[in-house]
């Protein structure tokens, strides 16, 4: 793949290539961040638009939170598993719980909006359980490989 530049800048050189030592740090690191900032924007919204009042408002509530701290914490484990940092799974979970937790805070200065210890335990088994989930699908795959 021939270098790109931007600025006399090789972009393929500062993002990396997926066979190269520095191979997509950008993204590693840039992913998990990014989804943070999506995190925080949507708890800057005096409401989210798609939810509505009505009896299912809470259920998409909570898989909402669910499935929005599953991907945060798989994001941080990849990039901290690349990176060499022991037990990432661990780590990624510590991050996504902090930052349910410092979400929920930051919400109580949102008009129309109020900290919810239910909305960071949510989080919380979001994160746990797609981490887990990653984890046995990494084993069930090294069991078919070892086969």
């Amino acid at each position: 793949m021939p270098d790109i530049y931007l600025k006399g800048i090789a972009l393929r050189k500062f993002w990396g290539s997926r066979r190269s030592p520095t191979g997509g740090r950008l993204v590693r690191w840039g992913a998990p961040l990014a989804w943070m900032g999506f995190i925080f924007y949507l708890s800057s919204l005096p409401h989210i638009p798609y939810l509505e009042h009505g009896w299912y408002t809470s259920l998409r509530d909570v898989a909402g939170h669910f499935a929005v701290y599953a991907v945060l914490a798989l994001l941080w484990e990849r990039a901290l598993a690349a990176a060499g940092v022991a037990r990432p799974a661990r780590w990624a979970f510590l991050i996504a719980l902090v930052y349910g937790l410092t979400d929920e805070f930051h919400q109580s200065f949102v008009p129309g909006r109020a900290p919810d210890l239910f909305d960071v335990l949510t989080d919380a088994a979001g994160a746990a359980f797609a981490l887990w989930l990653a984890a046995r699908w990494r084993l069930l795959r090294a069991g078919l490989a070892a086969a």
